[in-house]
C-alpha cells in the first residue's frame, strides 16, 4: 500500500521570494484570483518572528493550485517576482 502522506497534496503550492512585509491576509487575498483558498500560511523565524519569505496556499481544490503554477509563476507580489512549486 502506498502511503499517501509522503504524496504532495494536489490542492497546495510553496510559494517563495514573498515580500517580508507581507502578511497571511495579502497571500490568501493574492491567490483567491486563482481560485477558493482554504487557507495561507507564511513561515515565521521561531525566535524573532519574522517572515523568512516563503509560506504555503492550500486551494479548496486542485484546479486553484493547478492555475496559479501554469498562470502566476514569476508573478509580481509586493513588488517580487514570485516562485510556485507544487
Amino acid at each position: 500500500a502506498e502511503n499517501i502522506n509522503s504524496m504532495p497534496n494536489p490542492n497546495q503550492i510553496m510559494v517563495s521570494n514573498l515580500p517580508f512585509q507581507a502578511s497571511q491576509e495579502d497571500l490568501e487575498g493574492f491567490f483567491s484570483q486563482a481560485g477558493s483558498v482554504v487557507s495561507a500560511k507564511i513561515i515565521t523565524d521561531r525566535e524573532t518572528g519574522r517572515s523568512k519569505g516563503y509560506g504555503f496556499v492550500l486551494f479548496a481544490e486542485p484546479l486553484g493550485a493547478t492555475y496559479a503554477l501554469e498562470r502566476m509563476q514569476g508573478a509580481s507580489f509586493g513588488g517580487r517576482p514570485l516562485t510556485i512549486r507544487p
